[in-house]
């Protein structure tokens, strides 16, 4: 099954995976970051990370909670 690739759009060179998951809605608060990262896989370009300051550019796809997001600049 397909599943369908939202994209975000940043106005940075990057983003932390723990502003992503904010950002995302994924979850509501900074504060929230580490123990959702050690509560669930996260997928980025294919490969488990759960490294909350791991910096997120432009075409990196991650994938949460049977979602894919596709990082996207917008500058």
């Amino acid at each position: 099954m397909n599943k369908k690739t939202e994209k975000i759009t940043i106005t940075s060179p990057f983003i932390t995976l723990g502003q992503f998951l904010k950002y995302a809605d994924v979850i509501s608060t900074g504060g929230e970051a580490k123990f959702f990262l050690s509560e669930n896989e996260v997928i980025i370009n294919g490969e488990v990370d759960n490294r909350r300051g791991r910096k997120l550019r432009d075409g990196d796809k991650v994938e949460i909670l049977n979602k894919v997001y596709e990082i996207r600049n917008g500058c």
